[in-house]
């Protein structure tokens, strides 16, 4: 059982690894956005039942596509980010 989940996870972060650059910098954009609405949706005037509820589902999204826009752009992707990053600080 444990060898046939450890297969599947490699052939999902394979795949994962061979989609673009730009998939992976929208998958960290999704991922920004769901933790700000997962703690932002806590100012709402709705139940805390209901608070929980979505707080736990927007965090998992945000760990999620987080971990997933990793995957995707890789060390060679996030050395990219930075370079693009420190390129347009220097800049201004």
């Amino acid at each position: 059982m444990g060898n046939k989940i450890k297969n599947i996870f490699e052939k999902v972060k394979s795949w994962l690894a061979g989609l673009s650059f730009r998939t992976g910098v929208v998958l960290i954009v999704f991922c920004i956005v769901c933790y700000i609405i997962s703690f932002a949706q806590m100012l709402l005037p709705i139940s805390v039942g209901t608070k929980g509820v979505l707080w736990f589902i927007f965090f998992g999204l945000a760990k999620t596509f987080q971990y997933s826009g990793l995957a995707v752009l890789g060390t060679a992707g996030i050395a990219r980010i930075k370079k693009w990053w420190h390129s347009r600080k220097h800049k201004d």
